[in-house]
């Protein structure tokens, strides 16, 4: 469709009265962005779901329409609300509980990487990784299953590649005679575990 048809029918059976051709031109080239109501009008006008105009849903917002939902829906879904639920949208602050938060997840349909990351919990998550590549992996992988809602079997691997990788790297400074090994790559490796970790699961 031109970008006058769709403005048209954006116009016509949504009242976007304000969207011109070159709107969608801006849109098309990524010049600019769609707001919500514009990108769910979008879709309707190209007869598509908004999760199929958009990349990979990142936040709060983007989870949401991408599953075509309104923030009035999900709150109460969820059990929040609706101007606290807006607020954790504008802000990128989750702030809802345990089941609010369980709740979130299965109606966004939240792959457990953007489940940590919404609901605010990679301090946690870095917090346990760090004592499991330090320590014992083996002891800390039921808190981390549980966390991350994956199961035990798919962080063996994973959690005793990372230990092997932090042990060496800590093994190797050690083993240097100069005086001014002071552990960087191990702090370094420590700092970003949360992305070490979540690279173990290529998309």
């Amino acid at each position: 469709m031109a970008p006058g048809h769709v403005a048209y029918g954006m116009r016509a059976s949504y009242g976007m009265s304000h969207v011109s051709p070159d709107h969608i031109t801006a849109w098309e080239r990524g010049d600019a962005l769609p707001n919500a109501n514009e990108l769910s009008a979008l879709a309707g006008a190209l007869w598509c779901h908004p999760g199929e105009l958009m990349g990979r849903p990142r936040s709060l917002l983007e989870h949401r329409l991408a599953q075509g939902m309104s923030a009035d829906d999900i709150a109460r879904l969820i059990g929040v609300d609706l101007d606290a639920y807006r607020r954790m949208e504008e802000t990128g602050s989750w702030t809802g509980d345990k089941r609010q938060s369980a709740n979130l997840g299965s109606i966004l349909k939240l792959p457990p990487r953007d489940f940590i990351a919404i609901t605010g919990l990679e301090d946690e998550l870095a917090r346990l990784l760090t004592e499991a590549v330090s320590t014992r992996w083996q002891a800390h992988i039921r808190a981390i299953s549980k966390l991350v809602s994956m199961d035990k079997s798919e962080l063996k691997e994973p959690l005793a590649a990372m230990q092997q990788e932090y042990q060496a790297l800590m093994a190797a400074t050690l083993g240097r005679a100069s005086s001014n090994a002071t552990g960087e790559e191990g702090r370094r490796f420590v700092d970003n575990i949360v992305g070490h970790f979540w690279a173990q699961f290529p998309d």
